[in-house]
This record gives structure tokens, sequence and C-alpha cells, in this order.
């Protein structure tokens, strides 16, 4: 156990639930698993040491995609979700750091369990086309659930339990794409007796207090499929602000169908009343059209489905555009030449589209020289054309083209064009002050482009530098008078803005476009914000602030402050940090320092308190817990004297005699009061009998032969047996039995579906083994035969490793033995035999390989005094789940180890 000095410790945490838990089976509480109900109150509380006072943070993973942990982390001890729901299921992990040493980081995973409604449907499997739905004769009820844990189905006809096998027409299966949420009964030569009141029961067998669930339908000689009848044409074409109601009635169907209408892009509108089959939309708009369903339903084969289409009569977004003569190269309208005016407008529905056009306000007809085109076929629908052939002084004048749909109903779009000696092209200019543009985050500004013509066209603006949207979302922005008003500018929003002269609503042959540059000034931003700093007295603090972020990053000064007075001001040249050093701590130089980035945006803060203390001797107070929190003992152990740097007070905790898991606290005390706890959270097992040479584990018990997973790795390996995997596991991989053959038996693997990448590693380690004396009349240490049974099935197999960790060499791991790739779907038996030198570990490391159908099982692990048989008969493996008995391969005895970090005074 290592303790630094009592004026810094790093963080330390433990996570605990004060919530409901469900009862928790002693494998997965090992596991770290918090098992919760659906609706109920998860609590979870981080608890943390270390000085100064760490901060804390709560993230999440292995949760759905779209749950994103509430879009924030939470930064305080107590994590606390009501009603917490099947998608908040995951890893939580708790991360505390005050700046001293590494982050600590614990995670626990929680396991939601729900059991929802079953569902009964009726099938059968060919013949549903023909009227009568039992055509075939063979009819199969499905039932379906969603649960967690997985769910188990029983069926009954009537009061009596029906069971494969006791029914000759009966036939229960579980197909095997479902993987165990649906259970089908097959109902084989339909008889009389069949038709009978059939009841689904779905049970998870109380998990969580979770109670059974049951679904009844009643099969007859009359059950057929659904069928219905739309009352309404299609398609259904309105004017804005009716009422529209479509009516759906059942033709068919046993028992009575529901009848429910969908809308095809997204959901029904607000205003909707829905009777029945009868759905009624008021005052209808625009928004409303599209596609309207009936569907009904009565869990008889497929659900029948008729559709209308809703066309809601509209003119909207009128433009034009003038085009001069084609046939000759020049921008301007000339007498002699031709000029053609061009008017378009969206109309729905397009073919009730009709134009009119208008001179100076007479209708104007068809001619030779005034050539009227309904609809353009070179341009997009709803576009009519005027050309004027030969133009003459007396065509200037003001032409209006008028959109209107037949039958009425829609008020018409009128839209004037004036031609004359004055129409001109558009020309495009940025003033001389309008670019670069200078802002500070948090303003607004506007963005100019000057545009000149008669008459004047839409201005579009879009980002030139990169594409992203503008600041409204769109990739470009209209703009009438040819200014782009941004409000709350941020750094995001830094970079060139392109405007370009639009065709519509002007005399824009070759369009025209100018650029504008944005330039956002943002205040620096610091690391540390705040960091609390303690040292003896006359040694020395030195204290870093860093630049994160800054704009301009050219101008930046800072400026280092005790108080009100400033210690020292400079000028940043090609550094990103500045640093400030008391060399001798005093009571003087204690206080809050601050160090001020400045830019001419504003300034960023990086604050230290600083404050010191002088011990002299220690006294350490280890405090054992048990796992139900009771206080047991405590002691106080004297330390005389001064406390050297790296010196090394070792501890043997006598007490233990329970073989459980206690955490022990140790605290220091000086003459100033207790510094910072340390806590360690330590497993003890009972001595082990003298009488075998031999170390068995079957992975049964709950504590899995005290292997532990290694916190170095990138995920972890799983405790699992056939009869309580996971509904949704991958097919074509891993064991479907343990190595004895048996569904109900445990081996731990590796489960490699997602987030799990490729080349990620999960590592399992054994207990420390102790190994038997040398022998003093022999040179040669004892041998032991390693053995343990693999499963790598699947195409994506990856690795599995084994090595051995030796006593004071745990940065050297020596492999063992290795294999790669799919070995069938079948165990193997790995036997090894080893020569340790001192005592030992084993570790197991499974690699993800390129592909989710990587899973990779071990079981049965032994080890026993003496050579591996030379024959090819495997080892007799008892299945113990307890760590067996050992005389000379043994779990080391406890000590805590204290490594104080102090100086000498």
């Amino acid at each position: 156990m290592e303790l630094r000095a009592p004026w810094s410790a790093p963080p330390t945490v433990r996570i605990v639930h004060s919530g409901l838990a469900c009862n928790i089976e002693e494998e997965r509480y090992s596991e770290r698993v918090y098992t919760i109900r659906e609706g109920e109150t998860l609590e979870l509380t981080c608890l943390v040491t270390g000085h100064p006072r760490p901060q804390i943070r709560w993230t999440k993973t292995a949760g759905s995609a779209s749950d994103r942990f509430q879009d924030s982390s939470v930064f305080n001890e107590t994590l606390r979700i009501s009603n917490i729901q099947r998608h908040q299921g995951g890893r939580y992990y708790c991360k505390a750091e005050n700046g001293l040493g590494s982050p600590a980081i614990k995670s626990i995973r929680v396991d939601v369990y729900y059991l929802d409604d079953p569902i009964v449907t009726v099938h059968q499997s060919i013949g549903e086309a023909k009227e009568q739905f039992y055509y075939e004769k063979t009819v199969f009820l499905r039932c379906v659930a969603n649960s967690n844990p997985p769910v188990r189905y029983s069926w009954r006809r009537g009061q009596e339990v029906l069971l494969q096998g006791s029914d000759k027409g009966v036939e229960i299966y579980e197909p095997f794409f479902t993987q165990g949420e649906t259970k089908i009964l097959k109902l084989k030569n339909l008889r009389p007796q069949d038709y009978a009141n059939y009841s689904c029961i779905a049970s998870v067998r109380n998990v969580c207090s979770i109670p059974d669930k049951m679904v009844s339908f009643r099969l007859s000689n009359k059950t057929a499929s659904p069928s219905i009848k739309l009352l309404v044409d299609d398609p259904i074409v309105v004017n804005p602000g009716e009422a529209i109601t479509l009516v759906c009635v059942t033709t068919g169907g046993e028992p009575a169908p529901s009848l429910t209408w969908v809308r095809s892009a997204g959901v029904l509108p607000d205003k909707t009343v829905l009777n029945g089959g009868t759905l009624t939309i008021p005052a209808i708009t625009s928004e409303d059209s599209g596609t309207y369903s009936c569907i009904a339903n009565n869990n008889v084969g497929n659900p029948a489905k008729k559709s209308t289409n809703i066309i809601v009569r509209a003119l909207k977004k009128g433009r034009f555009w003038i085009t001069p003569d084609p046939y000759h190269k020049d921008d301007n309208i000339q007498i002699g030449r031709e000029v053609k005016i061009s008017c378009q407008v969206e109309a729905i529905p397009s073919e009730e589209l009709t134009f009119s056009w208008f001179k100076n306000g007479r209708p104007l007809r068809s001619s030779e020289r005034m050539v009227i085109t309904q609809t353009d076929p070179d341009v997009s629908p709803g576009t009519t054309n005027l050309d004027i052939i030969d133009l003459k002084f007396t065509d200037f004048g003001t032409y209006t083209c008028v959109a209107s749909l037949k039958g009425g109903g829609i008020s018409d779009i009128s839209i004037d064009v004036n031609i004359s000696s004055s129409t001109v092209p558009p020309n495009l200019t940025v003033p001389q002050e309008k670019s670069p543009l200078v802002t500070r985050e948090g303003d607004t500004i506007e963005l100019q482009c000057q545009v000149t013509g008669k008459p004047k066209p839409i201005i579009l603006w879009s980002r030139a530098d990169k594409e992203v949207p503008m600041p409204d979302g769109a990739l470009q922005t209209e703009s009438y008078d040819g200014i782009l008003r941004i409000v709350n500018v941020s750094r995001e929003m830094s970079g060139t803005y392109r405007c370009q002269t639009s065709q519509y609503n002007g005399f824009n042959v070759k369009p025209r476009e100018a650029l504008v540059q944005l330039i956002v000034q943002y205040p620096p931003a610091v690391e540390p914000a705040f960091l609390e700093l303690r040292q003896g007295q006359g040694r020395g603090v030195t204290m870093s602030c860093r630049v994160l972020r800054a704009y301009p990053t050219r101008v930046l000064s800072y400026e280092w402050r005790l108080g009100s007075r400033v210690l020292r001001t400079g000028q940043f040249d090609l550094q990103d940090s500045t640093e400030y050093t008391v060399s001798s701590l005093s009571r003087d130089s204690y206080g809050i320092y601050n160090c001020n980035i400045i830019n001419e945006a504003g300034a960023g803060r990086c604050s230290f308190l600083v404050t010191g203390q002088i011990p002299k001797s220690l006294t350490f107070e280890p405090v054992g817990l048990q796992a139900g929190q009771q206080r047991w003992w405590e002691q106080e152990i004297t330390v005389n004297g001064n406390i050297q740097k790296g010196e090394l007070i070792t501890y043997n905790l006598t007490e233990l005699i329970k073989p459980e898991a206690y955490e022990v606290r140790l605290t220091p005390i000086t003459r100033f009061g207790e510094g910072d706890s340390t806590i360690r959270v330590i497993k003890y097992s009972a001595p082990v009998n003298p009488h075998l040479r031999e170390f068995h584990c079957g992975f049964e018990d709950g504590n899995i032969c005290l292997f532990t997973q290694d916190d170095t790795d990138n995920f972890d390996w799983t405790k699992q047996s056939t009869a309580t995997r996971d509904t949704k596991y991958t097919p074509n991989t891993g064991p479907n039995a343990d190595r004895t053959g048996s569904k109900e038996g445990f081996y731990m693997y590796i489960e490699t579906s997602r987030p799990r990448l490729e080349g990620e590693k999960a590592r399992l380690v054994s207990p420390v083994f102790s190994v038997a004396p040398k022998n003093p009349y022999g040179a040669t240490n004892t041998a032991y035969c390693f053995s343990f049974y693999y499963h790598m099935y699947g195409q994506h197999i990856g690795s599995l490793n084994v090595y051995l960790r030796l006593k004071g060499q745990t940065a050297i791991e020596n492999p063992l033995w290795s294999s790669s790739g799919n070995k069938g779907q079948h165990w193997n038996q790995a036997r090894v035999n080893i020569n340790p030198p001192t005592s030992f570990q084993l570790i197991f490391e499974g690699i993800r390989g390129p592909g989710i159908e990587g899973d990779i099982a071990i079981d049965d692990v032994s080890i026993v005094e003496g050579e591996c048989m030379k024959s090819d008969q495997p080892a007799n493996n008892l299945r113990s789940g307890a760590v067996g008995p050992l005389a000379h391969i043994r779990l080391l005895p406890l000590l805590i180890l204290m490594s104080v970090l102090s100086h000498q005074r």
C-alpha cells in the first residue's frame, strides 16, 4: 500500500450503489454488475480520496447508439437516474483527477431487467392468399416478448399444459434465428379439439420480482387474417383550409381487427381527429400533404394495409429572369435584337398550372413577334417564356406574368418585369472596409456585397473555404439586399464567404461573385482552471499556465498576480505556456496565484491555491471493514522519527480470519490533524490443505477461482454458460456447451461483438502461486504440468496467448503457449510443462480478430505437480469451482506494503 505525503495525495476511487438492487448472483457480484428493475431509481456514489480534492466525472459507454448519457457528463459524486429505462443500461465510469499522477477510474456495469407483455401471432406456411385461412390445415402460433434476462415460454390449451411430445398433433420449437426470443406452437393437421383457447406464459423466473405475463388467443374455424377497404379516392386533391375525412372499414378478419392510421413521412398532424377507422384533418395545410395508410391487424397472418395520397393545391415562390439575344454575345438589351422574359412558380399539382401574360396591364396574346411558350421543356417545370423578337422602342414597358391553378380556390401569383433602355446586367462589389471583417465571439455581424443593375437579382451566400452549411443550416442563404446578418458569432464561423448573383429576379446572363473574409476573435482557453498545491515550507513550488486555444495568437501577453500584487508580466513568443516559481515557500507566500493570459478578445485565467505544512511523525490507522460495512477492528501503528523518501514499511494483517473481501483504509496523522486516507480493497482466502498438490478451476464458483481482470487491457473476459447466454449472442462462433458438454456448466470467454475493435486485448490473470522450496540435496526446480481447454471457433478468430509472470519480474512476461485462427466447433486441450523457480502467475490473453465471429473460450484450468503425461490421453480434470487444496502451490500470504513519499526535515 503506497501513501504520499499528507500535503498531496493522488486520487483513489470506488463505486458503491445506494439505490434499489435486485438479488445479485455471487459470480455476477464479483464482476461488479449492478442489477436493477426497469422503472426504479439508479443511484451510484463515487467515493474518492486525494488531496487536493479530486474533480469527479461520470461517463457511460456500452449503451445503445441513441443513448448519449443525456448528452453530457455528471460532475458530482452521486449519479442518480429516476425511472431508469432499458436503453440506459451499460457500463458507467467514475473518473477522479487532481493533477497528481494518473486519474483514478472505476467502472460498474448496470444491467436493467424488464419483461414486456407477450404477443401471440397466428400464421400458416402457405395458402394465406386463399380465402380460407386454414386451407393447409396446419397452423403456427408464435409467441414473442422482449425481456432481460432471456424469457422462457410455456403454452396452455385451456387449462392443459402443452409439452413437446405430450400430444402427437402438437409440436413446440424455437426457430434458430430468433435466439430464444420466440417460441412456436405448431398444430399439425388441425383437429376439432385444436379449436380452443391458447395461452402463452412468458417468464423470467421472478428475477427482480418481475412476475410472469400471459396472453391468450382464441382459435376457431372462423379465424382469418384481416381485410379492409378505403372509402376515399386516390389521390385526394384539396385546397388549403378545407377539412378532409378518410374512412377505412374492415371487410373481414376474425378476431375483429384493430385499425390504425399512419403517415409515410413522419407522424400524423397534431390536429388530426381519430374515431375508429375514420381520420379527419381540419383546416388542412401544405405541410399536411403526403401518403396516409390505414393498417388493420388482428395478429392473424399479415396486417392489411391500404393507402391514399393527399395533395394540397398550392402556388408559391414566383421568380423571373431576363435573357438577351442568344445569337449575339452582348449582355445589354438593344433595339432590333431579341429579348426573352421567363417566369417560374412552384405549383401543386403541376398539371393544373396555367399562365397568362400582360403588357402594361393589357392581356397579351402570342404572335409572330411576341411568342409565348406555356411550359418550356428545356427548363424546370412551371416555367413560361415570352420571346420578344426584333425589339422596338414601343416594346419597352412593364410585362406581367400571372400564374393560376385551374378550378380556382388558390390566389394567383403575379410577377412584374420592367423592360427599358436602362435595363442593365448586375455588378457585384465588396466595400473596401467590409473585408476582412473582424469581430468577437457572441457579437452580431453583417457581411455586405453591393449589387447594382436594373433589376437587381437575388444574392446567394455560401462558404467559399469549406463544404459546411451556413449559420442558418442551409448550404446557401438568399439575400435581397446583399447583406448577410449573423447573430451570436462563434469561432467556427471564421473563414471566407462567397456572394454571387443568382439568375432569379434580374438581368443576369453571367453570374458574378465576390469574396468576404470573416475573422472571429476569442479569448484564450487555458489550463489548469484551478489547482491546489501543497508543499513543505522552505521548498520550491512551480506553477505552469498553458494556452489551449486563442485568436489572435500573436498578441498574447501574460500577467502573474498574488492577490492584487503584480508579480510578473510579459509577452508570448513561440511558447504556449508560462511558469512562475516560488523558490522557498513561507507563510507569506501562501495564497491564490492567478495567471491571466490576454489577447484582444479578452483573458483566460489559471488559478493556484498554494499552502504548506511541516510534517513531524506519522501515525497510521488501518481500518478493516467487512463486506457488510460494519466496523471490525482498527489499530494504530506508531512510526518514530522522520520517514525517509521512498522508505518501505510493511505490516502484516494477522487479524484477517474470514475468507472475504476487506477494505483497508490507511490514514496518516500529524500534529496538524489527519491527512488524506488511501484505501485498498483486498481479498483474503483461507489457508490451503497441505495434503494435495493440485489446482483445478472450472470457473463454476462465484469468485472464478480468484482469477482477476487485468486493468491494463481493452476489455474483460466474461463468465458464461449456455443456459444463461444472452439471447442476442453472435451465432457461428463460441461454444455451445462447456468443456464437459454441460449446458449449465460455466467457462470464460471473450465477446468480440461491437464495440470491440480488431487487435483489442482481454487479459485474465491467475492468483499468485508459491512453489515448493528448493531441494537442498538437488539443484532441480519442481516441475508442474499446466493444462487447460480452449475453444476457438468462428471465421474471425484472433489469437489466444498464455504468459508466465514470475515474482519480482512483473514487467516481464514469458510466452508459454499461443494459437491463432479457427480451430472448429469443439474443445481442444493444451498442455505445457513449467519449472518456475519462484512464485508465479499465469495470464490468458485473448486478442480480437477482424470481425464479430471471433469468440474465444477457456475452461478447466489445471496445475498438477509433476511433468505432463507422455500419452495423448487427457489428464483427469476434476470440475471443482473452488481453489483446490495445495501443498507447494499456494496463495501468497497477505502483506500490506506502505511506501511513504516524504522529505526529511
